[in-house]
């Protein structure tokens, strides 16, 4: 018989960027939030992440700016394999995307998901869950950036562990 057990949820408030470079790219990502997680093969990891971008293009008030797209998404590694945030990073969650105008000037990020850690994970390794965004516009302009608001971003998972037992009867 399988029970699943909850953990203690782990969580960070330390958002990493302080600017999402804007282009017409739509991969290149910058790591918003990341979190160093134990877990092993067939843990389940709820998670929870979000962050706010501002959108300040505009030069004056006499410049209105310009919408620019922001996409998001969880990604996950493996920290212990040898190769570090250098080696394979795989997406966790599925991707979303808004604009933000300078009219709307804030835009939070939110997005959750439930993963589990593949059967063949490797004894003792800790996966690293992230929050990357991009943003990207057909009106760029080279060195434009969105403002990250790093007061506000929270990025938190909730582990549950697999646990076998023998039921007699």
């Amino acid at each position: 018989m399988t029970i699943w057990a909850p953990q203690p949820p782990i969580a960070t408030r330390e958002v990493a960027a302080a600017t999402l470079p804007i282009d017409l790219s739509t991969s290149t990502y910058r790591t918003m939030l990341r979190l160093v997680v134990p877990a092993a093969a067939g843990d389940v990891l709820d998670i929870t992440a979000w962050a706010r971008v501002t959108n300040d293009t505009g030069k004056d008030r006499n410049d209105p700016g310009y919408t620019v797209g922001v996409g998001w998404h969880l990604w996950a590694y493996d920290c212990d394999s040898g190769q570090g945030s250098a080696g394979p990073w795989w997406r966790i969650s599925p991707s979303n995307g808004d604009n933000v105008t300078r009219v709307r000037h804030h835009m939070p990020m939110a997005i959750s998901t439930v993963y589990a850690v593949p059967d063949d994970w490797p004894t003792g390794h800790r996966i690293v869950v992230v929050l990357r965004a991009d943003a990207h516009s057909t009106a760029w302009v080279e060195g434009d950036t969105l403002t990250v608001d790093r007061a506000y971003g929270e990025l938190i998972v909730r582990p549950w562990t697999r646990q076998t037992t023998t039921q007699e009867g």
